[in-house]
C-alpha cells in the first residue's frame, strides 16, 4: 500500500508521507524506499494524458476503423497470462506465436540458463493490476503501440526437480513483488483488425483459417508468419519502466543508410540485435559456439572460440543463472570497407561468474550491465519485410533456420558468417570501452560529448548500481578492499539510493566476474567511467564531501589524478 501512496506523490509529499509510514527496521525501511523510487522513476517515465491516449486512437483507427483499445487491452492480458504460466510450467509453445523470434528466445534462453544450473522459478499470483497505452510510433514499416503493464507476482527459485505442488507453496510464501514494464507490440500499417478471426481466437490473422502452432509459426493453409508482426499484433519488446524512453532517440547515420536500403527501420532491426544477443548469451553459457554458427561474422565466432577454449576454461567456467535484457537502443550507423555497421546498445542484467567446476547453483550477484553490439551485412544488402519479425530466418530467402549447426541456409545456400543479406554479429563490448573507441574517431571534443556522452544523460538507479559496483572492483583490484574505502562506497551507496548489499554481493562472488569490465589505468575508456561517476555525483548539482573523496579515488586507481580538476570544472558547466 505505501509504494501505491508514494506513486501519486510529489517529490516534497513523498517526504512527508515517508515520515509517516517509516519502517522501525533500518534496512527495511531503505529495501522499501528503494522499490518505491524504482516505481516512482518508472511511473514517471510512463505519464501520459487522457488527451494523447485519444489521439494516438484515433490515428490507429484512420487506417483501421475498426481498431478497439479495449480490444487491445485484452489481447495484452491473455499474452501475460499465457506468459506468466509458460514460465512457470517451462512450456513456451501458448505463448510462442504471439512474441517476436528475439522475445520468446528471450524466455527460451532463460529457462534453460536456470535448467543448467539445477533451478527453476518458481511464480504463483500473478496479476495484471493495470494496462495503459502510453505511445505510438509510426512509420512505413510498422505502427509500434507502447503499453505501460502495472502487474505482480509472487515468486522465488527452488531446485529443477521440485515437484510442482512444492514450488507453488515455496512461491506463495514468497511476498508479492509490483513491477512495472512496457510492452511494446508492433502491426504492419495497413493490417486490420479481425475480431473473433485472428491468432488470438486460435485462426491465422492473414487467411482466417485455424491455427495449431509449430516451430516456424507458419500457416499451414496461406504460409503466413503469424508472429511477423505483418498480419497482426506481435510482443516485439519488454522494457522495464525505469528504462523507457519515449520515441526513438537520434540515430546518427540512419537517413545516410536508408539510401542504399529504404526498407532499414529500427523494429526489425533492434529485434535481430536481440536476438543475436541472447545467441551470444546461450554460447557463453553452455561453452559452446553451437549457437552463434548461423548469426555472427566468421571473426566474431573465431574469437569466441579462442575465449571458450582459453585460460578461465582450465581454472572454472562461466556460469550464468540468470539473464534479463532491460532495453535495445541503436545508436549509429556506419559503412566501412564494403559493409554496413549498426551499432546498438545493450542494457541488461544477469547473476555470472567464474565457479570452480563441480559446484551447483552458485549464489551469484546480479550485476546490471551495458554492453555496444556491432553487427554488420554487405552494402547493399536489402531489409527483408516479408519476414517482419520473424528474424531467426535467412536473410536472403526467408527459410526457417532448422539445423542449428548449418552454416549455410539449406534452402538457398546463402553462407551465413558473410553477413551477405542480414545482420551478423561482429563485436561485442562494455559501454566505456565502446564509448572511448568511438569518441576516438572524432578531434573535435564538443562533438565527441554531444554525440556519445549527451546521449546518455538519464542516469536511472539501474545505472547508478552498475556505476558503484565498477567503482568498488576498481578499489579492490589491487587486494582487499580497504575498510576506509569500503566505508566511503557505503556512505555513496545510500546517497544515491543504491542498496549496498548489491556491491558486497558482487564482490563477494569474486572479482572474475568483472573480466574485461574494468577500465584500464589511463585509458579513453577510464576516462569515460569517471565522467559518469562525476555525472551521478551530480544529480542533485552539487558534490559533497563523500563523493568528491570517492571520484578523487577512483581518479588514483586510474590514473586520473592530473586530469580530474580539469573534468569537474568542465562537467559542472554543462
Amino acid at each position: 500500500m505505501h509504494t501505491w501512496l508514494l506513486l501519486g506523490a510529489s517529490a516534497a509529499s513523498a517526504s512527508a508521507l515517508l515520515l509517516l509510514v517509516w519502517p522501525r527496521d533500518k534496512e527495511r525501511a531503505r529495501s522499501w524506499l528503494r522499490r518505491a523510487f524504482s516505481h516512482r522513476e518508472a511511473a514517471r517515465r510512463t505519464e501520459v494524458s487522457s488527451f494523447d491516449v485519444r489521439g494516438w486512437v484515433n490515428a490507429l483507427q484512420l487506417k483501421d476503423p475498426d481498431f478497439d483499445l479495449d480490444n487491445l487491452y485484452a489481447k495484452a492480458r491473455q499474452v501475460f497470462e499465457l506468459l506468466q504460466r509458460g514460465c512457470s510450467t517451462r512450456d513456451l509453445a501458448g505463448v510462442r506465436p504471439f512474441l517476436s523470434d528475439a522475445t520468446y528466445q528471450r524466455f527460451r534462453i532463460r529457462l534453460e540458463l536456470m535448467r543448467k544450473q539445477g533451478l527453476r522459478h518458481a511464480i504463483c499470483g500473478w496479476q495484471m493490476l493495470d494496462v495503459q497505452l502510453i505511445g505510438l510510433d509510426q512509420s512505413h514499416w510498422f505502427d509500434t503501440v507502447h503499453l505501460r503493464i502495472r502487474a505482480q507476482v509472487r515468486g522465488t527459485e527452488v531446485p529443477v526437480d521440485v515437484p510442482d505442488a512444492e514450488a507453488t507453496a515455496a512461491a506463495e510464501a514468497d511476498e508479492a513483488e509490483p513491477f512495472i514494464e512496457v510492452w511494446s507490440f508492433v502491426r504492419k500499417p495497413g493490417a486490420k483488425t479481425r475480431a473473433g478471426q485472428d491468432l488470438f481466437q486460435g485462426r491465422c490473422p492473414n487467411c482466417g483459417a485455424p491455427f495449431h502452432g509449430g516451430a516456424t509459426n507458419t500457416c499451414t493453409f496461406c504460409k503466413a508468419i503469424v508472429n511477423s508482426g505483418n498480419y497482426d499484433w506481435t510482443l516485439a519488446t519488454i522494457t522495464q519502466g525505469s528504462e523507457h524512453i519515449p520515441g526513438y532517440p537520434v540515430v546518427e547515420g540512419l537517413l545516410q543508410a536508408r539510401e542504399s536500403d529504404p526498407a532499414l527501420n529500427l523494429e526489425i532491426l533492434e529485434d535481430r540485435v536481440t536476438l543475436l544477443f541472447w545467441r551470444w548469451i546461450e554460447a557463453q553459457a553452455s561453452g559452446d559456439t553451437l549457437a552463434l554458427t548461423q548469426v555472427s561474422a566468421q571473426h566474431f565466432l573465431d574469437a569466441v572460440e579462442v575465449h571458450l577454449g582459453g585460460p578461465k576454461a582450465q581454472r572454472g567456467r562461466d556460469v550464468i543463472i540468470d539473464c534479463a535484457v532491460d532495453a535495445a537502443i541503436t545508436r549509429l550507423f556506419r559503412e566501412e570497407d564494403g559493409y554496413e555497421q549498426a551499432h546498438v546498445e545493450i542494457r541488461w542484467t544477469a547473476r555470472s561468474g567464474a565457479v570452480p567446476e563441480g559446484v551447483r547453483s552458485p549464489a551469484l550477484a546480479t550485476l546490471p550491465q551495458r554492453w555496444m553490439l556491432v553487427v554488420i551485412r554487405k552494402t547493399g544488402a536489402q531489409t527483408r519485410t516479408e519476414s517482419g519479425l520473424a528474424t531467426t530466418r535467412c536473410g536472403h530467402c526467408g527459410a526457417p533456420l532448422t539445423e542449428a549447426s548449418a552454416s549455410a541456409c539449406s534452402f538457398c545456400g546463402s553462407v551465413f558468417t558473410a553477413g551477405l543479406h542480414d545482420w551478423v554479429l561482429s563485436s561485442a563490448q562494455p559501454y566505456e570501452v565502446w564509448n572511448a573507441s568511438e569518441a576516438h574517431r572524432f578531434e573535435d571534443i564538443e562533438f565527441r560529448q554531444a554525440t556519445y556522452r549527451g546521449a546518455d544523460t538519464i542516469i536511472d538507479p539501474t545505472e547508478r548500481k552498475r556505476l558503484l559496483q565498477l567503482m568498488a572492483a576498481v578499489a579492490a583490484a589491487d587486494g582487499e578492499l580497504d575498510p576506509n574505502e569500503r566505508k566511503l562506497l557505503a556512505h555513496c551507496a545510500d546517497r544515491w539510493l543504491v542498496p549496498w548489499q548489491s556491491v558486497e554481493a558482487a564482490l563477494a562472488s569474486g572479482l572474475e566476474i568483472y573480466n574485461g569490465l574494468l577500465p584500464r589505468a589511463g585509458s579513453r575508456e577510464a576516462t569515460v567511467f569517471v565522467e559518469s561517476l562525476v555525472n551521478v555525483a551530480l544529480l542533485d548539482g552539487r558534490i559533497d564531501a563523500h563523493e568528491s573523496r570517492l571520484l578523487a579515488l577512483a581518479a588514483e586507481h586510474l590514473g586520473m589524478s592530473e586530469q580530474l580538476p580539469e573534468l569537474l570544472v568542465r562537467l559542472r558547466r554543462r
